[in-house]
């Protein structure tokens, strides 16, 4: 595990997966108002230099416990470490396995690991579902199974940490412009046929989701705990 130093002291957030993609625009934004700390195993190679990076396998329990332990002070954890498996891999024993406990046992493990932190300073959690939280993926079984495990991981955190005063929310994003859908918007025909449902007509940008997350985390969402807010255009509605 290594990590930067140098950054000024801020209100602290940390973000899973903030290397690339939704968490990376998520860090960006934060950034605004916080300190912000990504961690994962991958980052872009463009990553800014203003943020932190610190190496960090999110399904590795004592890994984890060690990173809270050195950043104690957070107010604002966002779990969007999340992986998807192709070509039938999710359909294996070990495919299966491996995209449960990257999308959904590193959130409870991290998210645990800074229960106390977050109590302490009155904290927020945001997790990331997906619009397969609701409905059913052919391809992709696994990762469906585990965006709509995250659904009931956030109400049940919401509701196990209300008295500790740490909001626990999730947002569900659509088809967004990251790696992760590249092979959809890539791919003609699937892309026309997405389109055609998108009440929007657009496909979403990563910034999209980091500004609906920045508002869950902020005071202007002080009474809302136990959400899973769509970001999909409309998609789920059509």
């Amino acid at each position: 595990m290594k990590r930067d130093e140098g950054f000024p002291v801020k209100t602290l957030a940390i973000v899973t997966g903030g290397g690339t993609g939704i968490g990376r625009a998520c860090a960006e934004k934060l950034a605004q108002n916080h300190r912000v700390i990504c961690c994962g195993l991958d980052r872009d190679q463009d990553f800014p230099a203003s943020l932190e990076f610190v190496k960090l396998d999110v399904t590795d329990a004592n890994a984890i416990a060690k990173f809270a332990a050195s950043a104690a002070e957070a107010t604002v954890l966002v779990n969007c470490a999340g992986i998807i498996l192709h070509e039938g891999r999710e359909f294996q024993a070990d495919g299966f396995r491996k995209v449960m406990d990257v999308n959904v046992t590193s959130a409870m493990l991290v998210t645990t690991a800074f229960r106390d932190a977050l109590a302490r300073l009155g904290g927020s959690v945001v997790n990331i579902a997906s619009m397969w939280s609701f409905f059913g993926s052919g391809r992709n079984p696994a990762y469906a199974t585990s965006k709509g495990a995250i659904v009931q991981l956030t109400r049940s955190l919401a509701v196990a940490f209300a008295d500790q005063g740490i909001r626990v929310n999730a947002v569900a994003p659509g088809w967004i412009r990251t790696r992760l859908s590249a092979g959809a918007l890539e791919n003609p025909e699937r892309s026309e046929a997405i389109m055609a449902r998108l009440p929007m007509k657009r496909w979403g940008e990563p910034s999209d989701v980091a500004d609906v997350v920045a508002f869950l985390t902020s005071h202007a969402a002080r009474y809302v705990t136990g959400v899973i807010l769509p970001v999909d255009g409309g998609y789920g509605i059509a």
